[in-house]
C-alpha cells in the first residue's frame, strides 16, 4: 500500500519527503510512555492516599470517600497550576498529568489565567470554561442518555 502511494507521488514530492525523514525529529515514544506511566500513576497514588485520609479521619466509606477525595484532587491541581508547578509537571509527564482529573482542574486555571488581564467577567468568567465546558457538556448529556436507557429498560422488565 505505501509502495503504490509512493509511485503515485511526483519526483519532487518524492524528493521532499527524504528531505523530511531525514531531518524530522525522533520522538522518543518509549521514554514518553514511561514518564506518563509513572507521573499518572503517582497521582492517582496520591489521589488514593487522600480518600484513606478521608476514610480513616472523617469516617467515611469507600463510596463516600470519592466525592471529597475528587474535589480535593481538583483543588490541589488548581493549586500548582496557580503557582505554575502542574505546568512544569505536564511538560514533563504530558498525557500522564492530563488524563487524571487533575488535568481538568488544570485546563480550568489555565484558561482563567490566559484571560485574566481582560477582567473578571469577560475574562476569566468568559474563558474559564473554554476546555472544560465540553468535558462538562459531554459528561451529564452522556449520564442523562445512560439514565433515560437505563429507565426505558427497568420499565420495559417490569421490575426496579
Amino acid at each position: 500500500m505505501a509502495d503504490s502511494k509512493r509511485k503515485n507521488k511526483t519526483p519532487e514530492q518524492q524528493q521532499y519527503e527524504k528531505f523530511e525523514q531525514k531531518y524530522e525529529t525522533k520522538r522518543p515514544v518509549l521514554k514518553n510512555c514511561i514518564k506518563a506511566f509513572f507521573v499518572g500513576g503517582f497521582i492517582c497514588m496520591i489521589g488514593q492516599l487522600i480518600s484513606y485520609f478521608y476514610i480513616y479521619f472523617f469516617h467515611f466509606t469507600e463510596q463516600t470517600s470519592s466525592n471529597p477525595t475528587t474535589a480535593t484532587v481538583i483543588f490541589l491541581s488548581m493549586l500548582l497550576t496557580g503557582f505554575g508547578i502542574y505546568d512544569r509537571l505536564g511538560q514533563f509527564a504530558g498525557a500522564g498529568s492530563a488524563v487524571p482529573v487533575s488535568g481538568f482542574g488544570n485546563s480550568i486555571i489555565s484558561a482563567a489565567i490566559e484571560h485574566r488581564t481582560e477582567g473578571f467577567v469577560l475574562g476569566v468568567g468568559g474563558n474559564i470554561f473554554k476546555l472544560a465546558g465540553s468535558v462538562i457538556l459531554f459528561g451529564v448529556f452522556s449520564a442523562f442518555v445512560v439514565a433515560l436507557i437505563k429507565t426505558i429498560f427497568i420499565m420495559m422488565t417490569g421490575g426496579f
